[in-house]
């Protein structure tokens, strides 16, 4: 297996030309921009038990880090 490292320092275990290391394409929506108000979303915990989002957090400001990969 043959692991290369892109211009942003992210190692993988695919040749640098492989399509799920190209990225999103340019003008993509990626996402809600930092700020904005998400939806409601339920998510399982590490026991497997439902959490909605803003039920969870009780109105209490929150950090949501997700994390993409095509080849990880």
């Amino acid at each position: 297996m043959t692991v290369e490292r892109d211009e942003l320092g992210f190692d993988a275990p695919a040749p640098l030309g492989h399509p799920g290391r190209l990225g999103m394409p340019e003008g993509h929506m990626v996402g809600p921009a930092i700020g904005d108000r998400l939806p409601d979303f339920v998510l399982p915990d590490a026991y497997g038990k439902s959490v909605r989002f803003h039920e969870a957090r009780a109105g209490a400001k929150t950090v949501l880090v997700f994390y993409r990969s095509a080849v990880w």
